[in-house]
């Protein structure tokens, strides 16, 4: 979590980053969204990916965010990973994407 924290705090000066804790991730969704100010995207921040994934099945990119280059999954990877969930707002998140980015319906 430390880690985590002082990579977040290199990049964005926001002291609510301060509130992420371990046990923000522990949970039955062990995920958390972190936005920082004045920006218009998020962070997904993920403790584990589930039984469906693996890290290394991913497709991923990398792209300059606040002049840091940050590797990111892929608009069909993320697709993939929230399609499927219980959470409704994940679900939303998949149907954007979608037609956001002209991923087909599998």
């Amino acid at each position: 979590m430390a880690r985590l924290k002082a990579a977040l705090r290199q990049i964005f000066d926001d002291p609510a980053i301060d509130q992420i804790s371990a046990g923000d991730l522990a949970g039955g969704y062990p995920a958390i969204q972190y936005a920082p100010p004045g920006a218009d995207y998020w962070i997904d921040i993920l403790a584990r990916l589930g039984d469906a994934f693996r890290y290394a099945d991913l497709e991923a990119e990398t792209l300059p965010v606040e002049g840091v280059s940050v590797r990111v999954a892929t608009p069909r990877t993320l697709h993939r990973m929230k399609r499927d969930t219980v959470r409704p707002q994940d679900r939303l998140d998949a149907d954007v994407l979608r037609e956001r980015f002209g991923l087909e319906k599998d």
